[in-house]
């Protein structure tokens, strides 16, 4: 297979078909077939971040799923956020989320920031 830019739905489809075939033969990696199939995967992956964006997801729902995993209740914030109705209105979505609290959720929550600023 010949690679350059996949610029068709066909291309993308003869692309993953052929790299579907290369792992069925267990192409070792640092031979000259694996680094072909590396390129082809960069180009595979170009066409799809193009064609299908992945979207961020919205930042109070990740707040609120990472609190979640942390076992954190509204009532953890109140120090770090503000009054208890006010963690309560930014987590029903009636109060934005601001810059200050967006840099406060990266920091103890670690949730990256371009999720946070979407």
């Amino acid at each position: 297979m010949e690679l350059k830019i996949i610029k068709t739905k066909k291309q993308y489809q003869e692309y993953l078909d052929w790299v579907d075939k290369q792992f069925n033969n267990h192409i070792k990696p640092n031979s000259s077939q694996g680094e072909k199939l590396q390129v082809a995967l960069l180009l595979i992956k170009q066409y799809e971040d193009i064609h299908y964006p992945v979207p961020l997801p919205d930042p109070i729902e990740v707040i609120k799923l990472k609190m979640q995993d942390l076992g954190l209740k509204n009532k953890d914030l109140v120090g770090k956020v503000g009054s208890k109705g006010y963690v309560s209105a930014l987590l029903n979505k009636r109060k934005p989320l601001t810059l200050e609290l967006a840099r406060l959720f990266h920091r103890e929550l670690s949730i990256p920031a371009d999720v946070l600023l979407s």
